[in-house]
């Protein structure tokens, strides 16, 4: 009957049983589905083959694992990929006066970064250039140092490194190219291949680094562009491909052939110095309207006769090999005019190789006791690795110090090459030659341009950033975030060639002389060094590459310290590193095998001998092996 027409006590009955009845009908349900599921067996090293997980734990790693993921995520110090693929940089490189530092100001003001492109050699309100801002710079019209920009280009982010061109300073240049992952080779149309730049093009070859050529200054009477590549592949043994073809040199210069794209770009000076230039673009079959923009019949032949010759001639342009640096992509223009020189940077953008990874070291912690007695030398264990830009963790090294770039703080910056994970404001490093476990705060870091800075918060694998020295960061140093100790291959200084005692001589200014040398020491332009077992109160000895960096750093002490310096040469011309150590050194010299060899050391206080020529430093080195003479140094471990 319904339930309604019941007895109280009978309906009341009826209804828990109903209820009774639906909860294991509910119950059966689940545990049929729990039946159907089938979760995966643990590990064989947390569990037995076969064995389920318990369905609670099984829940809540699949409830959370998306949480787990994004925290992982954050965590992580791995590049995203597109900030990697959008990073391309590039080292310009040329012997004094190719016009360098005007090329640079060039691609600054097409990239966007300046509105009006300066020049060493123009009038004196035209001749701010972003690139050289040091006085002893703007007064002489040459880089001394290598400095930083970069800049937004479409959907790239583009990093130029402007090295200096004299070779007084091209130890400041190599470490600039370590940085580098691209490089140009910028040559003076009229001279060709000069010895400074076959000295870094032998730099750029050791390094693997893809070489683009822009033959420079066609806005003057030049050499054949036959001539330049001929020069090029003789010398160098290096394929070039012609992408930008001159129209012309000198007062002739009209403009140049974009073989690529089979389109002429015929050029007008700009009305403004230092603004863009004017351009008007004809298809290469446009015969008529060409032939009316160039408005000389032999030039016009002349086009028309090479652009045949080379599609004939040349092989076809194959990036593989560029980057591989067995072909060069080579451009004709002039900077000075603006001629060729956007569609460089549209080229490069589009040839030029993103960051690439660099092998590094897997330091190990050196063996103690028994363990290190059975090591030959008890050195640090090392497994070299590529580190690519992919990596999970953060890591970069430092290839420059700078103090002063501004005057009025005295700061001290060391420039990074990230080389793989992101730079995040306030993260904390470890360093590769301070002890294990040891880790610095990069508290801030800073966007470079020229001496200009702008605080970033983030940055990514190719980019340079500036972060403060407090003094332990030294050239060549790796930084790098995870429990594994790492060291991209150090980059060694030079051996000096010239040798000065230096001193002041205003006692009053004796701190502001001091701090002074010790931080324009720092940046590793020039060397210090002491007679032995000096600590401090004896005369200072400078060594440098060139008598140029001599007089840079009295200018700088001059103009950044107010202080006055003399200088008293040495009549030594190279120093050989004793890595056998003083005990090596004092067998030596007992010996009498040092007679003529002035004996220092640096300031780290290892030995250093000076020699007066080179027939000495080899025979000495051949006949005491044990004193183990090295021509470059690098700064010790903190350890």
């Amino acid at each position: 009957p319904p339930i309604t027409h019941l007895p109280p006590s009978t309906a009341a009955f009826r209804v828990v049983t109903m209820k009774l009845r639906c909860a294991a009908f509910l119950l059966l349900l689940a545990a049929a589905s729990c039946r159907a599921f089938q979760p995966p067996a643990l590990s064989s090293s947390s569990s037995r083959a076969g064995d389920r997980a318990p369905f609670h734990l099984l829940s809540e790693s699949s409830t959370s694992s998306e949480p787990a993921a994004a925290a992982a995520a954050a965590a992580s110090n791995k590049a995203p990929q597109l900030e990697i693929d959008r990073r391309r940089n590039l080292a310009i490189i040329s012997h004094p006066d190719s016009g360098k530092t005007t090329m640079t100001e060039k691609l600054l003001l097409y990239g966007g970064a300046i509105q009006q492109a300066g020049a060493v050699r123009q009038k004196a309100e035209q001749r701010a250039t972003a690139s050289d801002f040091m006085e002893m710079e703007k007064e002489r019209g040459i880089s001394i140092s290598s400095t930083v920009m970069n800049f937004d280009y479409g959907d790239l982010r583009v990093n130029i490194l402007d090295t200096p061109g004299h070779q007084d300073f091209s130890e400041d240049t190599y470490r600039a190219l370590a940085a580098a992952d691209n490089a140009v080779m910028l040559l003076d149309g009229a001279k060709g291949l000069e010895p400074q730049t076959r000295k870094l093009f032998e730099v750029c070859r050791m390094r693997r680094l893809p070489l683009f050529t822009f033959v420079n200054k066609l806005d003057r009477p030049a050499m054949s562009p036959y001539e330049i590549m001929d020069q090029i592949e003789e010398e160098f043994g290096l394929e070039t491909h012609p992408v930008l073809w001159p129209i012309g040199d000198g007062d002739r210069f009209k403009g140049v052939l974009d073989r690529l794209a089979k389109v002429v770009h015929i050029y007008r000076k700009p009305a403004q110095r230092g603004a863009k230039a004017e351009v008007v673009e004809v298809p290469l079959e446009d015969e008529a309207k060409l032939k009316e923009l160039i408005g000389e019949d032999e030039l016009y032949d002349k086009l028309l006769e090479d652009a045949e010759l080379l599609e004939e001639l040349m092989n076809p342009l194959d990036i593989d090999r560029v980057m591989s640096a067995d072909q060069s992509p080579m451009f004709f223009g002039s900077a000075m005019t603006n001629f060729g020189v956007q569609l460089f940077l549209d080229k490069f953008c589009e040839m030029g190789t993103k960051p690439i990874g660099r092998p590094a070291a897997q330091l190990e912690e050196k063996k103690k006791g028994k363990a290190a007695a059975a090591d030959e030398d008890g050195s640090e264990e090392e497994e070299e690795e590529l580190i690519p830009p992919e990596h999970d963790e953060f890591t970069g090294f430092i290839f420059k110090t700078q103090a002063n770039l501004d005057p009025k703080h005295r700061d001290r910056l060391a420039y990074v090459r990230i080389v793989s994970g992101v730079y995040e404001k306030g993260m904390k490093v470890g360093h590769s030659r301070s002890k294990q476990g040891k880790k610095y705060n990069l508290a801030q870091a800073q966007a470079l341009f020229g001496n200009d800075r702008s605080s970033v918060e983030v940055a990514y694998p190719g980019d340079v950033i500036g972060i403060n020295n407090p003094g332990n960061f030294a050239i060549g140093d790796t930084l790098f975030t995870g429990t594994r100790r790492m060291a991209f291959p150090g980059i060694p200084s030079f051996s000096p060639e010239k040798f000065a005692y230096i001193r002041n001589p205003n006692p009053s200014t004796y701190k502001s002389f001091q701090k002074g040398l010790d931080q324009l020491l720092d940046e590793g332009a020039v060397q210090c060094l002491r007679q032995r077992n000096d600590e401090g109160g004896g005369p200072l000895i400078l060594a440098a590459v060139g008598q140029l960096q001599f007089e840079v750093v009295q200018a700088r002490l001059q103009n950044e310290y107010k202080v006055e310096s003399m200088m008293e040469p040495l009549g030594y011309t190279l120093a050989r590193w004793a890595d056998g150590g003083w005990d090596a050194v004092d067998k030596a010299d007992a010996d009498g095998k040092l007679f003529g060899i002035m004996i220092v050391q640096d300031r780290w206080k290892r030995p250093v001998l000076l020699f007066r020529n080179d027939w000495k430093a080899a025979s000495l080195g051949e006949e005491e092996k044990y004193l183990e003479l090295k021509p470059w140094s690098k700064p010790p471990s903190f350890e």
